[in-house]
């Protein structure tokens, strides 16, 4: 790869616009890819850089592009908690079938971490993946319970889950179901939001 393709490497450690609008407007190749396999938005992704991730996906930068870990900038702002560039992903075509390396959906890492406005903003789309089952036999409703402290953020995730439609009685591998494991745990009211949600 020539030096000043790699040179948008730089700019986006840099974060200076100004010089990656230079570079769009003579490199049209905004998906070449740097040791790590990371295209630029991905790069750019990591670190948040909400101004160079729009620039990027307005040039037409794909966000659902993988790096060599497997994650994707649509995928990494979901985990990361990056409201800002996951809604300029949704708009730019994110596509909900391509997994992270756990062959997990951008909502499972949400939940597990607490990110509420991410798990908020995933779940309007009435067609989201909600009762995707990763690698470790988990849907988003299971690592909010079994990953997350109970804590109120977490009491409102699952609230989110239970009224988005999610199924509450997927089991893990063990054939353990979330309502087992928020009893287990000791987790009261994420309980009783789930006791009132098998009622239905």
């Amino acid at each position: 790869m020539e030096q000043n393709e790699l040179e948008v490497f730089k700019i986006i450690a840099a974060n200076d616009s100004t010089k990656l609008s230079q570079w769009l407007s003579v490199n049209k190749n905004v998906e070449l890819r740097n040791s790590k396999g990371e295209t630029p938005l991905m790069n750019a992704t990591y670190s948040n850089r909400i101004t160079l991730a729009k620039m990027l996906i307005d040039a037409g930068a794909n966000v659902n592009q993988q790096d060599n870990m497997l994650n994707s900038p649509f995928l990494y702002a979901g985990a990361s908690g990056y409201l800002e560039i996951l809604q300029l992903c949704l708009k730019a075509g994110a596509n909900y079938k391509v997994f992270n390396r756990y062959n997990g959906t951008a909502l499972i890492p949400a939940c597990e971490r607490g990110h509420i406005a991410i798990v908020t903003e995933l779940l309007k789309d009435k067609n989201y993946p909600i009762d995707h089952i990763n690698r470790l036999g988990w849907t988003a409703l299971l690592e909010a319970v079994i990953l997350g402290d109970g804590s109120d953020k977490y009491v409102k995730i699952v609230q989110l889950l239970v009224n988005a439609g999610c199924d509450i009685t997927i089991k893990d591998k063990e054939g353990v179901d979330a309502l087992s494991h928020a009893k287990k745990r000791n987790f009261k009211e994420i309980t009783a939001v789930l006791e009132e949600a098998a009622k239905k």
